[in-house]
């Protein structure tokens, strides 16, 4: 149940964060509001960090990553972020992060189905490739005009 709270929480977040960037761009340029939102986020994670997880775990710990591609973490966010606005724009919020979930689900299931990037290998499932085709759908239904 945890869990499931928390995504809620995340999917909420994302949607706020993308407005909000969205908002900023307007005024600025979609890679000055990356930079800010990467910097200030750095930030953030650093204090809480230097509180809460110092003692388990050190910067150094990084340098000990088994498999060295999954530190592109940051670059992946920072496309994460400039996709988001430009979709956004381009879109509105409701669209693009409709589009957005959709893509994510394909590409999780995909990543489960394979076992990639160590993700433990899931079973095919017919449902869960009608779950992606209704999520599909349900974007067409959302663009159909009455």
């Amino acid at each position: 149940m945890f869990g499931f709270l928390i995504a809620l929480i995340s999917g909420a977040l994302m949607s706020i964060q993308g407005v909000f960037n969205t908002g900023v761009t307007k005024q600025t340029g979609p890679w000055i509001t990356n930079s800010f939102v990467q910097f200030t986020g750095f930030f953030v994670c650093l204090f809480i960090w230097f509180f809460v997880e110092r003692k388990e775990t050190g910067v150094g710990d990084l340098f000990h990553v088994s498999h060295k591609y999954m530190l592109l973490g940051g670059l992946i966010g920072a496309m994460i972020t400039w996709t988001v606005i430009v979709s956004m724009q381009k879109l509105g919020p409701a669209k693009a992060v409709l589009v957005i979930v959709v893509a994510q689900i394909f590409v999780a299931y995909l990543i489960e189905l394979f076992g990639l990037f160590g993700a433990e290998k899931a079973d095919f499932q017919w449902t869960k490739i009608l779950g992606v085709l209704l999520a599909v759908g349900g974007i067409g239904l959302f663009q159909w005009k009455s």
